[in-house]
C-alpha cells in the first residue's frame, strides 16, 4: 500500500492506466483507514468522460449516475476499469468498477443522453439557494473529526445546520487528480456525497449512518465551483434511512441526490 502525505495537493494520483493511488486527504469520516466515496465518485465520473472522449461517442449530457458501495473501501491503490455497455447516437449507458485486491468496492452506472433546446418549455425547478458569497463558514469539524476529505472542505451553510435538515454550499481548492484537468461535471460529483455530513440526525459518536450507495439525477449541466445541497433525512424504524438532496449551482437548481443508509448504535 502506497499514500501520499498529507502535504499533498491532490486526491488522487494516476499511477497506470486504470490505477490510482489516494491520497491522505480522501480519508474516509467513520474510518481513517478507509477512503471517503465522495471524491472517489468524482474520480470515477472523470474516468467515465475520458473513457468516452477517447472512443469519440456522440457528445451528450449526464443524465443519471449511480454508486453502489459493495464493502469497504480501503485506503489503497486501486484499479478502476470503465466499458460501454449501450452504446448510441441519443442514449448510452457506460459502467466503472473500482476494484482493491482484486475485489469489486464500487461498481457504478451512468446514462447519457443526447442534448435538445427545450427552453421554451423550460419549468418545475425548486426555489434556488442564496449564493455562497452571501453566507458565512461553517466548520464541519463541530460534527466530524477534522482529518482526511473533511478537512479539505470549505462549507457554508443557509442559516444555522438542524438535525435532518440543513443547506450548505460545499467547495473545495484540492485537486481531483494531480495533473489532470477534470470537468466541472466531475470537480461537482465529488462533493455530492457530503450531503450526508451536513444534515445528521444524531450524534456520530453514538449512532453509525453511513450510505450503501448514491445517486445522482440531473437535468442540466453543474457549473462553477461550488455544490450546493438542499438537504433532509429520514431514519426509519427499522435500521434503514435516507438522505435526499436537491442540487445547486451558483445558476440554480441543477438535479437531486439519493444515498439509502444503515443506521445503527455504535457499540462501544
Amino acid at each position: 500500500m502506497t499514500v501520499t502525505p498529507p502535504t499533498a495537493s491532490h486526491y488522487f494520483q494516476r499511477i497506470g492506466p486504470d490505477r490510482f493511488c489516494p491520497t491522505s486527504l480522501v480519508g474516509g469520516a467513520w474510518r481513517e483507514d478507509e477512503q471517503h466515496v465522495s471524491p472517489l465518485a468524482g474520480l470515477i465520473t472523470h474516468a467515465i468522460e475520458t473513457h468516452r472522449a477517447q472512443r469519440q461517442a456522440t457528445p451528450m449530457a449526464l443524465s443519471r449516475i449511480s454508486f453502489d458501495i459493495l464493502g469497504q473501501i480501503r485506503l489503497e491503490e486501486f484499479d478502476l476499469s470503465v466499458e460501454t455497455t449501450r452504446p448510441g447516437r441519443t442514449i448510452e449507458l457506460v459502467e466503472a468498477t473500482v476494484t482493491i485486491g482484486g475485489r469489486a468496492v464500487v461498481r457504478a452506472r451512468a446514462w447519457f443522453m443526447a442534448e435538445a433546446d427545450t427552453s421554451s418549455v423550460v419549468g418545475g425547478q425548486p426555489d434556488r439557494m442564496p449564493t455562497p458569497e452571501t453566507l458565512e463558514s461553517w466548520s464541519m469539524d463541530s460534527v466530524w473529526p477534522a482529518r482526511g476529505f473533511i478537512s479539505t472542505l470549505e462549507t457554508r451553510t443557509v442559516g444555522t445546520p438542524q438535525p435532518g435538515r440543513t443547506s450548505a454550499w460545499m467547495s473545495t481548492g484540492t485537486e481531483l487528480v494531480a495533473d489532470e484537468p477534470v470537468s466541472p461535471l466531475a470537480s461537482f460529483v465529488a462533493l455530492v456525497d457530503t450531503a450526508n455530513g451536513i444534515a445528521v440526525r444524531q450524534e456520530p459518536t453514538k449512532w453509525m449512518f453511513p450510505n450503501l450507495d448514491l445517486t445522482i439525477h440531473l437535468h442540466r449541466r453543474p457549473e462553477g465551483s461550488w455544490t450546493g445541497l438542499d438537504t433532509g433525512v429520514v431514519f426509519g424504524i427499522s435500521g434503514i434511512g435516507l438522505t435526499s438532496t436537491v442540487l445547486h449551482d451558483q445558476r440554480g437548481p441543477v438535479g437531486r441526490a439519493e444515498q439509502t443508509l444503515t443506521v445503527r448504535p455504535v457499540e462501544h
